[in-house]
């Protein structure tokens, strides 16, 4: 089969931008259309990205028979009607995190795909970052002896879009924003093992005037095979992004970090780069990364979704690995609202995370 897949992207942000970047590394894709309702966005994007489609309606786009992807780089809040009219219209999907805004929404999202005999596929790059790659490839291979404790932090100065500013459009803050990232990541290292417990602690610590979402959080995972595992996430720190992990073993430990060691120490008056718009503020010192796309894993993630729809594989990370992505995060907010670990599975009939923590907040 030398036929390139079709591929439709909805949004014309930052991430779309990472998405048009790194599909075009990708031998086996084609971008052939862009939308955005935003007048003259998708027109501007198309342009800039040589994309030859733009629409601002959803479903002219999704008529177009030689598309056969589409990759929803769209607010939270979108992603489950976008997802039920491309099942609908019989194209595989690929969501950018957080898969959607609550658990009621997953099951319509994944029942809908398999209903029309399509995939949904979860946008996780953690999972095909190369330094994470290999960090997983040791503790495979029996270097680090038997897992004991994951940690992952991932901090920077605030998100570059106004949409993950507002709770109701988002979710909730940097847990709904960022958590997702660790939680997919330790579940993908421990090699799906199911999560039994959540703690969690979160504070609007810094953008109180911004946001009714928690802007730093710490989670702690209990698995049922006994390893214990930490997130740090903030919306607080400043001086550009900072990602890190590391696996404490029976008989090793490894750190991973993914800008350090790859990134040229920068002073600018203006800031630099990706991390302008990803990472805030990066005014003064901070760390410019050359191929970033690359380094955080795009263009390899896109390449094997691109591949398991040309070649019907199942995907690394699917619509149901972000469903249990949301149980957790869903948990954390609940243990963040009532001071308690929250024993999975949980079950709760709330539309967005951020409810559970502030509702107890308020009566407090």
């Amino acid at each position: 089969m030398d036929k390139k897949i079709g591929i439709g992207l909805v949004g014309s942000q930052f991430i779309s931008t990472i998405h048009a970047e790194a599909l075009q590394s990708v031998a086996d894709a084609k971008i052939l259309a862009v939308m955005s309702p935003t007048p003259g966005n998708a027109e501007a994007f198309a342009k800039k990205h040589s994309i030859p489609n733009h629409f601002s309606d959803l479903d002219a786009m999704l008529a177009m028979d030689a598309i056969e992807m589409i990759v929803i780089g769209a607010p939270n809040n979108t992603h489950c009607d976008i997802t039920l009219k491309a099942a609908a219209a019989g194209k595989h999907i690929v969501v950018e995190k957080p898969l959607c805004m609550n658990l009621k929404e997953a099951d319509m999202m994944i029942d809908a795909c398999k209903k029309a005999e399509v995939k949904l596929m979860y946008a996780e790059e953690l999972c095909f970052t190369p330094k994470y790659v290999r960090l997983k490839g040791l503790l495979d291979e029996g270097a680090l002896g038997r897992p004991v404790l994951l940690k992952q932090s991932e901090k920077h100065d605030g998100p570059h879009a106004d949409h993950f500013w507002d709770a109701e459009r988002s979710g909730g803050g940097v847990t709904m924003d960022m958590g997702c990232h660790a939680i997919q990541f330790f579940r993908w290292l421990n090699g799906n093992n199911p999560i039994k417990s959540v703690y969690a602690q979160m504070s609007t610590s810094v953008h109180m005037d911004k946001t009714e979402g928690d802007d730093n959080a710490i989670i702690i995972l209990e698995f049922e095979n006994g390893v214990l595992a930490m997130a740090e996430e903030s919306w607080t720190k400043l001086g550009g992004m900072d990602d890190r992990a590391e696996i404490h073993g029976s008989e090793g430990v490894a750190y991973a970090d993914v800008l350090q060691g790859n990134s040229i120490q920068t002073y600018s008056t203006k800031g630099i780069g990706y991390a302008v718009e990803k990472a805030g503020n990066t005014v003064g010192w901070s760390y410019t990364m050359y191929e970033e796309i690359w380094n955080y894993g795009f263009p390899q993630e896109f390449a094997h979704f691109v591949d398991c729809v040309k070649h019907d594989k199942e995907p690394l990370v699917t619509g149901e690995d972000g469903k249990a992505v949301l149980e957790v995060i869903y948990a954390a907010y609940e243990s963040a609202g009532t001071g308690k670990k929250v024993l999975l599975p949980f079950h709760t009939e709330v539309d967005k995370p951020y409810k559970l923590w502030k509702k107890r907040i308020k009566n407090n």
